[in-house]
């Protein structure tokens, strides 16, 4: 399987300018670039030669004019070798379509105008998912993109993730996004802005668990000058700065009841007051919030409003740890030991059987990002182009097993009453409100748990 240097790419559009600006982009990246202006002679072309990617565009001002022009083509070149990978090329109106074209054999797509570094990532992403699949693997389901998120994963939790954030991306619903530290929230609230109507509007992100009471209003609602000693001139606030687009408000868990009752006051009334000002300015948000805190128990504890949690939750995205990503560990590993190669100027190492087994074996408390960073120290220290055991080691902190969500230990006693009341609702959680299930996980008859339902207020 041809390498990035060893690859024969095609790209078929009717724009002139199209094919020259990536036949300039990407001739010092691959052996070979094959550029073609008219559809209607692809099937001769692939039959005289093999491309290892083809780049194709959704919409020709050709005879067939339907609109699915792209997936027209895309279905003849599958016809022609059911392996080809097709990135597509498409306008932001016609992403939908692209989505579509994903589920009829498409390996990405584009969106003009592209990033070039994100459309050269594209590209070596097809590729070494082209030479896992070529080495008896699978290929990876991705979340396509249309400028830097990429969310990798075949395992059957990711793949659920994917398909709600297909489902969730293009509304302006609020998303809360639930899961442990490193496995990849900022990722995915990027890419529910970057598949959503706002994609070509900011995207603003926010660490809240680093806003101190002083700082929460000026950074989020932004001052006149005058407003305090430091406020030589007037600046907006990050809800301006993201109006049109989307505000991340990332660790929306660690804030104070203060800062609650203020973010919530914004929220409703969908407006903002600088500091030093009287005069409220609009804003036109589309809100994602992330926490790696037990945010329903922190509520259950009144140290969260609850009309906070409504109005953050529309929808809701729990992202899984990697440990419960099965089959997912090498496909990662390998995902970043190409990247931090290239990074490090080093040709893409092969794993050893037995490094395999130790990454598999691994609980990976610090998620996706642990794995990401051991591959970078491996690619750094290994001494041979075959990753072994050795190359990765463990640091204590890493190797502390993850606390489960449900083993929450109270620093302060807790009425036992209380504890049955949040151990109820975490299963009623964790089942989905399934009063069969949660009743048999809790070991309790469907009567029972109703009763305590019943007592607790639930």
């Amino acid at each position: 399987m041809a390498t990035v240097k060893n690859a024969r790419v095609l790209v078929v559009d009717d724009e002139t300018d199209v094919l020259f600006a990536l036949k300039m982009l990407l001739k010092t990246e691959v052996k070979e670039v094959v550029t073609e202006k008219n559809p209607d002679l692809l099937p001769g072309l692939l039959e005289r030669q093999k491309f290892d990617v083809i780049f194709l565009d959704m919409n020709f001002k050709s005879a067939l004019n339907t609109g699915n022009e792209g997936l027209f083509w895309l279905r003849q070149i599958l016809e022609k070798d059911k392996d080809a990978s097709v990135i597509l090329i498409t306008a932001y109106g016609d992403v939908e379509l692209a989505v579509k074209s994903l589920k009829e054999g498409a390996a990405d797509f584009i969106v003009k105008p592209w990033h070039n570094d994100k459309l050269v990532e594209t590209l070596h992403q097809t590729l070494e998912k082209r030479r896992q699949k070529a080495k008896g693997g699978t290929a990876a389901a991705a979340i396509p993109k249309n400028t830097s998120t990429t969310i990798l994963g075949e395992s059957e939790a990711i793949k659920e993730i994917l398909y709600k954030i297909e489902k969730i991306a293009p509304t302006e619903a609020n998303v809360l996004i639930l899961g442990e530290n490193g496995t990849g929230k900022e990722l995915v609230a990027k890419a529910l802005h970057e598949k959503s109507f706002r994609a070509s509007k900011p995207f603003v992100s926010v660490d809240m668990g680093a806003l101190t009471g002083s700082l929460f209003e000026s950074e989020l609602f932004g001052y006149k000058k005058g407003a305090f000693t430091d406020a030589r001139e007037d600046r907006p606030g990050r809800f301006e700065a993201a109006s049109g687009g989307t505000l991340f408000l990332d660790e929306i868990g660690n804030i104070s009841p203060a800062m609650q009752a203020k973010l919530l006051t914004v929220l409703q009334n969908r407006q903002v007051t600088p500091l030093g000002s009287n005069t409220p300015t609009p804003v036109d948000i589309r809100l994602i919030s992330a926490t790696n805190e037990p945010i329903y128990e922190l509520a259950a504890r009144n140290q969260f409003r609850k009309d906070l949690i409504y109005r953050i939750n529309t929808v809701e995205v729990t992202l899984p740890p990697l440990r419960q990503r099965h089959g997912d560990v090498e496909l990662l590993a390998r995902h970043f030991a190409a990247i931090y190669a290239r990074k490090n100027h080093k040709a893409t190492p092969d794993f050893a059987p037995e490094t395999l087994q130790k990454l598999r074996q691994h609980s990976w408390p610090g998620n996706v990002r642990e794995l990401q960073h051991a591959v970078e120290r491996a690619i750094i220290l290994a001494e041979s182009s075959v990753l072994q055991p050795q190359d990765f080691s463990f640091s204590p902190m890493e190797t502390v097993p993850a606390a489960p969500a449900a083993a929450y230990i109270p620093d302060t006693p807790v009425p036992l009453s209380e504890i049955e009341r949040e151990t109820i609702i975490r299963a009623l959680e964790k089942n989905k409100g399934n009063i069969s299930r949660t009743a048999k996980e809790l070991g309790l008859t469907r009567t029972a748990l109703y009763r305590r339902l019943n007592k607790h207020d639930i």
